[in-house]
């Protein structure tokens, strides 16, 4: 017979269950390496490394790898609202924290993006809106956002019939590193970044055939 003082363990248990089944689901991506490993294309669309680029570039990053959100989300800024994580399919929000998602071509502020995310340059790249950033923010009252997590995901095909959720088999969670790497690619000022991020996917892609 489970005791009153027992509850609370049990509990404690459950939730630490959650919290690790949570953190196993999703592949890291530390490096771009391991971004290249990636089957891009088919089934993750190619248009997600150019929001992910954008998103590493359109954020700060301080000298202690803290990241800074720079824009307002609650405002919809570049498309972006907020994520429910209604489904579970992320850890359960510590107090003072928030997941939004940005993304969605079709939102009225997402003409905010740059013209390589909404118009490729390269066809190839060209999306069909189901690529996002979901991102964790811990809300201060200095006024500065943190950023604690940022997943990397997408939704369901409409063939397999699932609504808006997002599919989990394709969620990635990304490092600090990788941003850092991705900012090193100026693609919205110098258009030739797009063809040595596509070339540097494309001979790996052929690496590994």
């Amino acid at each position: 017979m489970t005791t009153s003082r027992e509850v609370p363990f049990i509990v404690q248990i459950c939730l630490l269950t959650l919290v690790l089944s949570c953190e196993a689901a999703h592949q890291r991506l530390k490096s771009l390496n391991d971004l290249k490993k990636i089957d891009f294309g088919q089934p993750v669309p190619k248009h997600s490394l150019l929001l992910l680029h954008w998103f590493a570039n359109v954020i700060d990053i301080d000298n202690n790898n803290v990241l800074l959100l720079t824009f307002d989300p609650n405002s919809e800024d570049f498309g972006s609202h907020h994520y429910g994580n209604f489904e579970d399919m992320l850890d359960p929000l510590p107090r003072g924290h928030r997941y939004y998602t940005v993304g969605n071509l079709h939102e009225d502020t997402s003409d905010e993006l740059p013209d390589y995310v909404l118009n490729p340059p390269v066809r190839e790249y060209v999306g069909t809106n189901m690529d996002r950033i979901i991102f964790r923010v811990r809300e201060r009252t200095s006024g500065d956002h943190r950023i604690d997590q940022v997943y990397l995901t997408q939704h369901y095909r409409q063939d397999e019939h699932q609504g808006t959720r997002y599919n989990p088999e394709y969620t990635y969670r990304i490092s600090t590193t990788l941003l850092h790497e991705l900012r090193l690619y100026s693609v919205e000022y110098n258009p030739r970044s797009m063809f040595e991020l596509r070339d540097m996917f494309d001979s790996d892609a052929r690496d590994h055939s």
